[in-house]
């Protein structure tokens, strides 16, 4: 071995603990030259991406509650069209009594009362009469009336 010699007496041991790591595997940048270089990461960066992400994420499911609160309004409309028609039919003349499931045919008589008929506006032949044809309806389980086509 050649090379210079230390002198073990002159080595200052607490000024050369100064120096170096306790847990060198822990510091936050390489400790010599052979380490895995490491980056200190943009916190800004990594925040701006989660809020990106987290926004995108709750407008998704925000449409999607959006989506589903119009499905509701449609169905509340259909709901309260089924108990308009049903309290119409159930205040004209009936003259028979409706089964469930059936279809039946709502009309206007010229002097402005409803009444539910069995016929069909196509069936009433070459006896047609002046009244007016408003709706084909099925009466449901719930005894509403299922509004099938209106005139």
């Amino acid at each position: 071995m050649t090379g210079k010699k230390i002198d073990v007496d002159k080595l200052d041991l607490e000024e050369m603990r100064d120096k170096i790591a306790q847990n060198p595997g822990m510091l936050p940048y390489a400790h010599h030259s052979g380490s895995a270089i490491v980056k200190p990461e943009d916190l800004g960066k990594i925040t701006g991406r989660a809020i990106a992400a987290m926004q995108s994420q709750t407008d998704m499911q925000m449409s999607q509650i959006y989506q589903q609160m119009q499905l509701l309004a449609e169905q509340a409309k259909t709901i309260q069209a089924r108990v308009e028609y049903s309290e119409r039919i159930y205040n004209a003349q009936v003259s028979f009594e409706p089964l469930i499931n059936h279809h039946y045919y709502l009309y206007q008589k010229e002097d402005g009362t409803d009444f539910l008929s069995m016929i069909s506006p196509d069936e009433w032949g070459r006896k047609k009469r002046s009244n007016i044809f408003l709706a084909e309806v099925k009466l449901l389980a719930d005894h509403t009336w299922e509004i099938i086509r209106e005139n």
